[in-house]
């Protein structure tokens, strides 16, 4: 059945399909889901809650986490029950296995695992629609692990503002080759995006009533694209240029390495007030051997550095960070060193592992592996430090006033919550139309892991309304 749409051009209605997406692992993978989302929606695919039912289902996976092909194999073993029960109603279940897994393993999970009819590496999912197309007409099983020479990002449609705060991609790929990383043989080289296409996203999605926007990359300052003036921008530059946007309210950006913390970047922290003081960016060790062994490119003294020029630059910065204990040789005194670093820099967030080889990593070939007991006793030491240091830095916050916006409702009825700008959930009580606007909150109770305060009266900046988009998703 055809009609038109409201600019009166021709549009084909297209029978609607259920599509579950479970993304493992970073914020990259949690953008790409959604990418694969907007590239399937002209094919009637809505997203849905449960795979049961479903006619599509993807497992975006992540090759960071320890055992991460085991856990994509559970998952299908899982779907599979699912997959016959659809079949024996008179439908199909169609499966796809995309990200990074499928990039490292692609070969391996179509030979083990038949309930899959596709895998798509995160660099060919904008051939989704053409791959499922071939399923549906019975050619066989489809894989797509290739490195395009075309950026994906030219075959995608224009991504919509499902929320107050939004991922912008900007960057992809890695050059560093960390020796326990898979990244630079799943993700590919590094590509930044042309500045006037991510300022073009971001004006887009600031007119559908987003104001928080995060860039992402995989080594997001890496970033060097192309600028509208013909030359070339870096991460501050390119920041600076988003904060003119108009109905910009607040820009984060991660993955950061601090490689590529440069002047400029600097710079902006001091000069655009719409940057958040809060940083990720990962260091993995406080010993300058293991460093080394990692070939992380820098050593303990210049990350200490670039902390406090970040800091000087900005007195209320505050930083978060990764740390992998028990990496091959790793010595007792190598892993009080990183407990010192942590003393020394206090981070208030933190992601952290225990080492776990990745194949074709040149880690994973190296002798000294820790004994896995012994990796698990540090773990526990120092996820134990960085929560009190956690909750040290929250207590501090009881009093003061901050910037929140609100995104989401709470656990409670007549709760909503939101996000100070160093990245704490805070909820407090208020009628649902605050959702989508930014306020001025005063904290008066705190938590290892959120804080809770009140809405200081007159100063919501209203946004668009949370339902807004959910009705606009569902349009």
């Amino acid at each position: 059945m055809n009609g038109q749409d409201k600019d009166g051009l021709s549009r084909k209605t297209v029978a609607k399909k259920k599509l579950f997406i479970k993304s493992y692992g970073c914020q990259m993978n949690v953008y790409d889901a959604g990418r694969m989302a907007d590239v399937m929606a002209p094919l009637g695919f809505d997203l849905v809650d449960t795979p049961n039912g479903a006619d599509l289902v993807i497992l975006n996976t992540c090759h960071i986490r320890e055992k991460a092909a085991e856990k994509v194999f559970s998952d299908l073993g899982r779907l599979r029950p699912i997959k016959e029960a659809k079949a024996n109603d008179g439908g199909r279940m169609m499966v796809a296995v995309a990200g990074c897994v499928a990039q490292a393993e692609g070969a391996e999970l179509m030979a083990r695992a038949p309930i899959v009819d596709m895998v798509v590496g995160p660099q060919a999912y904008h051939r989704l629609p053409e791959m499922v197309a071939k399923v549906e007409r019975q050619a066989g099983r489809q894989i797509d692990t290739d490195f395009p020479v075309e950026p994906k990002f030219d075959f995608l449609p224009a991504p919509r503002a499902s929320g107050p705060a939004v991922f912008v991609s900007i960057q992809e790929g890695c050059d560093k080759f960390c020796t326990f990383c898979v990244v630079p043989y799943t993700r590919g080289a590094e590509y930044s995006r042309p500045a006037r296409d991510i300022l073009a996203e971001v004006r887009r999605l600031a007119s559908q009533g987003a104001r928080e926007f995060t860039l992402l990359g995989q080594n997001v300052n890496a970033y060097h694209g192309e600028g509208p003036d013909g030359r070339d921008w870096g991460l501050g530059r390119l920041v600076r240029a988003v904060a003119e946007i108009e109905g910009v309210a607040r820009i984060r950006y991660t993955t950061s390495h601090p490689r590529d913390v440069d002047d400029d970047l600097i710079a902006a922290h001091r000069e655009v007030s719409t940057l958040t003081p809060f940083i990720h960016l990962p260091v993995q060790s406080g010993s300058d051997r293991i460093l080394q062994a990692m070939n992380r490119g820098h050593t303990t003294a210049q990350y200490l550095a670039i902390i406090d020029r970040l800091r000087a630059a900005r007195e209320d910065m505050v930083f978060s960070s990764d740390f992998i204990v028990g990496f091959p040789g790793e010595t007792e005194a190598d892993y009080q060193a990183t407990m010192d670093l942590i003393d020394r820099v206090g981070f208030v967030q933190a992601y952290s592992f225990k080492y776990s080889p990745r194949p074709g990593t040149p880690a994973a070939g190296m002798g000294a592996q820790v004994a896995e007991d012994e990796k698990s006793r540090r773990l526990i030491a120092l996820q134990g430090r960085l929560t009190q240091i956690q909750t040290t830095f929250n207590d501090s916050c009881l009093g003061r006033e901050m910037d929140v916006l609100f995104d989401r409702p709470g656990r409670h009825p007549g709760q909503v919550v939101g996000r100070s700008p160093w990245m704490q959930p805070i909820h407090v009580t208020a009628p649902d139309m605050v959702l989508g606007s930014m306020a001025r909150v005063q904290v008066v109770k705190t938590s290892p892991n959120s804080l809770a305060g009140t809405v200081i009266p007159g100063s919501v900046v209203p946004g668009a309304n949370v339902g807004d988009f959910s009705r606009r998703e569902s349009a």
